[in-house]
């Protein structure tokens, strides 16, 4: 896994992607409402998009309280893309917010004509809304971002770009180089640890576990969408899932701005999320890996400890160290059925 450097010819210089007929578009005039289940509505499907693989490019954006400047990073977004040949939609998901970001947003539809709006009924969390903007996405690429003016997304184009450059990859991930969240004290360290954790655990080297800036294949992501948490430990999630099936991740270099608005991150819920979800994921597709060191350990300490009562006790084995192996034996036990259950599973 290595840092790959960013590309120094424009976005589109290479490839453009032909997109593939499309199947008729609703009325433009008319809500879209893409799943009955859902608890949205998407306003506005522009004419030619016609369901998933029909455009280049969706970038989903969720959006809760960003009234201030969420028009401003539609712009950059906007600008950047339209500088490109790619066809694209920027999916732009309104969490329930309870400011005026959603007024905002339907009073830009009209201004950008590649912008479509999925303002949710409830509030569902970040991991929610990237969960349903991937699924509903018409691109064959799918970009995640924030709308909080910390992420380069004029860089998106060269995501999106090194994507098509480099078949064999199939998420690139923005490497943030600085840390400007609150509680940087406590973040910066907290952060290291959960992704040295990450490392050992995929055995691989992940510069940047949480980064909210990414490029991945639609088709790919599919399989692990159902994974995603609701909160933040949404982008750790797919990180994990990728690297945990052998799906190839890289990982270009960004700048990470202080955000704007007041921060939704709160330190200990959510670092204690992460660390559950790393645990979670390798669990999932890897439960071995966790279980059978420990169990292992919890052995050969029992039989030390047997040596050492037998020394001091003579052929007397105290009930502690019996214990200590029994422990051992049934999370072993546990570690092979996991496994196994892991191993009989279809969906990895």
């Amino acid at each position: 896994m290595s840092i790959a450097q960013p590309l120094d010819q424009p976005a589109a210089a290479t490839e453009t992607l032909a997109t593939t007929p499309a199947t008729p578009a609703p009325d433009p005039g008319q809500p879209h409402d893409p799943t009955p289940d859902h608890p949205h509505r998407s306003e506005r499907v522009a004419p030619g998009r016609g369901g998933p693989n029909t455009l280049d490019v969706t970038i989903v954006l969720p959006c809760y309280n960003e009234q201030d400047h969420v028009l401003d990073e539609i712009e950059r977004i906007s600008r950047a893309m339209d500088a490109t040949e790619f066809s694209y939609e920027l999916l732009v998901i309104d969490d329930k917010s309870t400011d005026g970001t959603l007024k905002v947003l339907q009073e830009a539809l009209p201004h950008f004509p590649h912008m479509r709006l999925m303002p949710f009924r409830r509030n569902g969390g970040s991991g929610t809304a990237r969960r349903i903007g991937t699924t509903e996405a018409y691109g064959r690429y799918v970009v995640w971002t924030d709308a909080d003016m910390t992420y380069p997304n004029e860089r998106i184009p060269e995501f999106v770009q090194y994507l098509i450059d480099h078949p064999d990859v199939d998420q690139v991930v923005g490497a943030r180089t600085t840390e400007q969240g609150t509680h940087k004290f406590l973040r910066v360290p907290a952060k290291w640890a959960i992704r040295k954790v990450a490392e050992r655990l995929a055995q691989t080297k992940i510069p940047d576990l949480n980064s909210g800036l990414r490029a991945f294949r639609r088709d790919v992501s599919l399989p692990y969408l159902r994974l995603l948490p609701p909160g933040f430990s949404c982008v750790t999630t797919i990180t994990m899932s990728f690297l945990s099936n052998q799906h190839p991740v890289d990982y270009l270099p960004i700048d990470y701005a202080k955000r704007a608005g007041s921060s939704k991150f709160h330190f200990v819920k959510d670092a204690y999320r992460y660390i559950l979800q790393v645990l979670r994921m390798v669990m999932y597709f890897n439960p071995i890996k966790v279980l059978m060191p420990l169990a292992l350990w919890l052995i050969f300490a029992a039989v030390v400890k047997v040596v050492v009562d037998v020394i001091r006790f003579g052929l007397r084995v105290p009930t502690s160290t019996l214990l200590l192996f029994m422990s051992g034996l049934i999370i072993a036990s546990m570690a092979l059925l996991a496994d196994l259950i892991v191993r009989s599973r279809g969906d990895t």
